[in-house]
């Protein structure tokens, strides 16, 4: 039977994933396959690489320096999250990738990207890592409006959760029948329409398909979790959530708040652990 990992995206609120799956590596629980969006993209890897703690330690070293996130990379670059410093400075030079690792690791690792001419998911299995690997992990984290269009494999890319937020169903597709889900919203949180779409439909004016998409996401949003909760009722699923709303948002300087939403990822993961190995262990 094979074991997958579906990893929400949420920016900052990424850092209770981290924590996640950190005790997850601490406890040598290994998946066939992962699938990250966004955060859960940007983050995830560190599974595939076995680097315990690198995502927390970046963060809380870098989250105040303007090269990583701030106003002034959005103006200066167009992106909020530096591209080159974020997905090439840093883990090639600052706080190194375990590039290496990552490739030896037989666990298959997918980011979700959203095409922009289309709306639609496009889902792609990371090989050896190198710069164009790197670029299909910062599409995925891409968010409309605080970053540019990322081009890489032959499409035009954003941030992978308007198309599809929680690829559950995609890893049922990759024959992983018992998956854990790890989410970055309390379980009862239910998404609003976005208040942005008069800027999104001026930025994006020549991608209808994509103001649509944007316009949907919540509908999605919400769909997707009402058929995780499914699953997990039905024994296909163990999902793993904060109790409640999360300190940090999409952006943060703070590195003491930062530590906080990794400890609540330590946590809920310590107090699910028994209960998540007796889940991977059942035939």
């Amino acid at each position: 039977m094979k074991h997958g990992l579906v990893m929400q995206g949420g920016a900052m609120r990424g850092l209770f994933t981290a924590g996640v799956i950190d005790v997850l590596m601490e406890n040598n629980i290994v998946f066939d396959a992962a699938v990250g969006v966004s955060a859960g993209a940007a983050f995830g890897c560190n599974y595939k690489s076995r680097q315990i703690r690198r995502a927390i330690r970046y963060n809380t070293r870098f989250c105040r320096d303007k090269r990583y996130c701030s106003a002034w990379s959005l103006i200066r670059t167009g992106d909020m999250f530096g591209a080159e410093f974020c997905y090439h400075t840093l883990p090639e030079k600052l706080d190194i990738f375990d590039k290496d690792a990552f490739n030896a690791s037989p666990m298959d690792f997918w980011v979700v990207c959203t095409d922009i001419t289309t709306g639609k998911a496009i889902y792609h299995k990371c090989g050896d890592i190198c710069y164009d690997e790197l670029e299909w992990i910062r599409a995925s984290a891409s968010l409309p409006l605080a970053a540019r269009v990322v081009e890489v494999g032959g499409h035009r890319m954003l941030d992978g959760g308007i198309a599809d937020v929680l690829p559950l169903r995609f890893m049922e597709s990759r024959g992983c029948e018992r998956n854990v889900v790890i989410l970055t919203q309390p379980r009862d949180y239910v998404k609003q329409p976005t208040s942005m779409m008069k800027l999104i439909k001026v930025r994006y004016r020549k991608y209808p398909e994509l103001i649509k998409a944007i316009g949907n996401y919540h509908k999605l949003y919400n769909s997707e979790t009402k058929y995780i909760f499914n699953a997990e009722k039905e024994g296909r699923a163990f999902v793993i959530a904060p109790t409640e709303k999360l300190p940090v948002g999409h952006i943060e300087h703070d590195p003491d708040i930062m530590r906080e939403a990794y400890r609540i990822g330590r946590r809920v993961a310590n107090e699910n652990l028994e209960s998540l190995q007796s889940f991977l262990a059942e035939k």
